[in-house]
């Protein structure tokens, strides 16, 4: 039996992203994209709220960033997990490998609200999903020169599965962060005034 890897590198990726990821972003809200589940969250802000002093970002937004990385890792919120996806997951690649607009951290423009970084998100996307469906058997094994220095000698098509690791584990963090979100405000909801529970009837 003869398999078209293109189709199943593809299909990976793409049927998480249409029957599970995508639909599990929409109706995400601004309150929700910004929420920070814990104090010391990293965040896209306001330029003028740079919290870290090495913020990413060339618009009115950032993104918080150090180098080093803190050790622990700081915990991030909805809005710089999708920051991460859009430039240093797929928007980043879709430059190098595919000839896209050139994308980095500190140059782009984080999306203020929410509805904005869904359209960010869903064109670097298409961007990147175009770009692997184009490459045929000798591409594909190709090395590929990827733009991170860890994948830079691995064959073209490890870098498109681990891509679509990247984007499946960190779109089911955020669909968790959209869950405790959801939680923790039908929780409060449920309080009086006085912060006691209510009882339903």
């Amino acid at each position: 039996m003869e398999i078209d890897w293109n189709e199943q590198l593809v299909a990976q990726l793409d049927r998480h992203w249409r029957h599970q990821l995508r639909p599990r972003l929409d109706g995400l809200s601004d309150d929700e994209y910004v929420w920070e589940p814990v104090a010391g969250a990293w965040n896209v802000r306001p330029r003028d709220d740079d919290r870290t002093g090495s913020a990413a970002g060339s618009g009115s937004h950032v993104l918080d960033w150090a180098t080093p990385e803190p050790d622990p890792a700081p915990v991030t919120t909805i809005a710089w997990r999708l920051g991460h996806v859009i430039v240093g997951v797929l928007g980043m690649r879709v430059a190098h490998c595919f000839g896209g607009p050139k994308t980095d951290y500190a140059t782009f423009a984080y999306a203020p609200t929410a509805t904005e970084a869904l359209r960010q998100l869903d064109a670097v996307y298409e961007g990147w999903l175009a770009g692997v469906r184009a490459l045929d058997a000798d591409a594909l094994s190709a090395p590929s020169d990827d733009v991170w220095d860890t994948y830079r000698h691995w064959p073209l098509a490890a870098v498109v599965l681990h891509v679509n690791r990247e984007v499946i584990h960190h779109g089911a963090e955020t669909a968790l962060l959209r869950d405790l979100y959801a939680a923790s405000f039908a929780h409060q909801s449920r309080r009086g005034s006085n912060g006691r529970m209510k009882v339903r009837s």
